[in-house]
């Protein structure tokens, strides 16, 4: 369509409403194709939003996976330590509490230095956030209480498993 022609269809067009019903008001009018460019604009948007949920959600997969093999590590290596603390009297809950422990303070540690880094590096990542502002409340309330919550499941499975650990058993293993 010539240049001319969308202004002229334009203002024919917001005549004939006006002569039908002047009552009607046009609030935005626009071709076909600027309505398709805004589209694809949001689009696109919205699959960079979907990667990053994807890719996020990958993320916390990782960690959880990578604190859980941390910590069963850190509980087999220690299955005689925790059978001689066992058979001198020490509870499961006390064993259990030891290894959640452990495992809070490496949280604490991580969410810490990770709310840090966060906090250095949002100044820099609010370019490409939408309605978000860099040190985003909700963000930084939402994102450490996930990740705390995942980290202890993934240290609470290897703990459970610690507190039952059969002291005559474990005082065999080498």
């Amino acid at each position: 369509m010539p240049v001319g022609t969308e202004a002229a269809t334009a203002d024919l067009l917001r005549r004939t409403v006006r002569d039908v019903d002047p009552s009607l008001a046009i609030i935005s009018l626009r071709t076909f194709q600027q309505h398709l460019d805004a589209n694809i604009q949001l689009w696109i948007v919205r699959a960079g939003a979907a990667l990053f949920s994807i890719f996020g959600l990958l993320a916390l997969g990782l960690a959880i996976v990578g604190l859980y093999g941390v910590k069963a590590y850190s509980v087999a290596r220690r299955t005689r330590e925790i059978g001689i603390r066992m058979a001198l009297g020490a509870e499961r809950s006390r064993v259990l509490h030891m290894i959640m422990l452990e495992g809070s303070i490496m949280l604490l540690c991580g969410i810490g230095l990770g709310l840090l880094l966060a906090m250095g590096t949002a100044k820099i990542l609010s370019r490409i956030l939408y309605q978000v502002g860099a040190l985003d409340p909700i963000a930084f309330t939402v994102a450490p209480l996930v990740l705390a919550a995942a980290a202890l499941v993934a240290t609470w499975l290897p703990a459970r498993r610690a507190s039952h650990v059969d002291p005559i058993v474990a005082l065999r293993t080498e």
